[in-house]
């Protein structure tokens, strides 16, 4: 199942990050990050499905919650895709 991970720094800007798509009704999950996608030790990650990584990019940015990096999985592979 493809879906798009949103890292964030630590686990509090992931708290902060979920809630602001929470409220403005996009599902997602946080997690800690997989090792093999950084080398952030504490970092985490806010996953949401495909079709709604622009309105949760449109949602995080209006909170001043920019991600550090997003990548997208697909197939069992990770692949960076921006910032």
């Amino acid at each position: 199942m493809e879906h798009y991970l949103i890292l964030a720094r630590s686990v509090t800007y992931a708290q902060r990050m979920q809630k602001a798509l929470d409220r403005a009704g996009i599902r997602c999950q946080i997690s800690r990050a997989p090792r093999d996608l950084t080398d952030l030790g504490c970092a985490y990650i806010v996953r949401v499905a495909v079709s709604d990584l622009t309105s949760a990019l449109i949602a995080l940015h209006g909170e001043r919650l920019d991600p550090v990096q997003i990548f997208l999985y697909q197939r069992g592979v990770y692949r960076e895709v921006g910032p």
